[in-house]
């Protein structure tokens, strides 16, 4: 297991190097550019400062000159500056990483608790009204557009009812407020745009634990516990429900990249400062280095949450150790 381990963080190395560059050539592909940009902020701007925008910036060298730069920075640590605002990327994004990994992993974490054990019911009552409720739901949630269903929470339980916040993660002044109340605050903010997040999640997740577990409980080993008297509690938990979970840990390990990529739009709609919105402005005002900061985390997250899959496996599946020790 050690000799894998090693061997699959060499070879993240190269790949995440072919990442960056892509990403790199992408989007400075992308029409626009930060000088013009801020030409269309400032529409009396002369050519020539238009011009000393982009050297400043070093839009003047060619793209593999700035791809080269940009790499000796990041082997360093350092993500650069901001063109929109001179900050260093690094500190703008440790301001908003731990927002959007604590929304994110409420989520994730909302999904696992509600989805494993519906779809494990639901597998076990197949063809029941549960079950058939379930289907609906399931299309239901793969169906509705996810920004629209956090328009609607956002007038009904926000507006209407005044019941949650609709917009960010503290009411004003709440620095001043003890810290029950603090904390209270915290979590009516979270409410609306952790449950909205989940609401997808559950379907998919669901959907996928009961395929799993009816596959399972067909295999002939779950007829023999039984043949053997075991109580189904045991057959159930003990060898369908770990040998069910594997397709969800490959989601899982594929949810991890989502912890930044998937808070574009909530976070935009719910104005949540996390990384999400800050790579949304980015994008817009065409801010190269941070753009590249957050896509570099994206990519470290995407090889990362493969690699946790594989372990994961590892350790749920014996079959798997059985033929890497052979």
């Amino acid at each position: 297991m050690l000799s894998y381990l090693i061997k699959r963080f060499l070879l993240m190395i190269p790949i995440l190097f072919g990442i960056t560059l892509i990403c790199f050539i992408v989007i400075n592909l992308a029409p626009g550019s930060p000088a013009t940009f801020q030409e269309e902020l400032s529409p009396k701007a002369s050519p020539e400062a238009v011009e000393a925008l982009k050297k400043l910036y070093g839009l003047d060298k060619p793209i593999h000159e700035r791809y080269l730069n940009w790499l000796k920075m990041v082997v360093t640590l350092d993500l650069g500056k901001s063109f929109v605002d001179g900050r260093n990327v690094k500190d703008k994004i440790k301001e908003r990483l731990p927002i959007t990994v604590t929304l994110n992993l409420f989520s994730l974490l909302l999904i696992l608790i509600i989805a494993i054990p519906i779809g494990v019911y639901s597998a076990l009552k197949q063809g029941s009204l549960f079950d058939r409720a379930l289907t609906v739901f399931v299309f239901t949630g793969f169906s509705v557009p996810t920004f629209w269903l956090a328009l609607l929470a956002m007038i009904v339980f926000g507006v209407n009812l005044g019941w949650l916040p609709i917009s960010g993660i503290h009411s004003i002044g709440a620095e001043t407020m003890p810290f029950h109340e603090r904390l209270v605050d915290w979590i009516k903010h979270l409410i609306l745009p952790v449950t909205i997040m989940s609401f997808a999640g559950l379907a998919g997740m669901s959907r996928y634990t009961r395929s799993s577990m009816l596959e399972v409980l067909r295999q002939d080993y779950i007829r023999t516990a039984r043949s053997k008297g075991l109580p189904e509690r045991v057959v159930i938990i003990r060898y369908a429900l770990r040998n069910a979970l594997l397709p969800v840990v490959t989601l899982l390990g594929l949810a991890i990249p989502g912890l930044i990529g998937g808070s574009v739009i909530f976070e935009s709609i719910f104005s949540i400062p996390g990384m999400g919105q800050l790579f949304y402005s980015s994008a817009m005002a065409r801010d190269y280095p941070t753009i590249m900061g957050i896509l570099i985390i994206g990519a470290l997250l995407t090889l990362i949450g493969n690699l946790i899959a594989d372990i994961a496996y590892f350790i749920v599946d014996p079959r798997i150790r059985v033929k890497r020790d052979v």
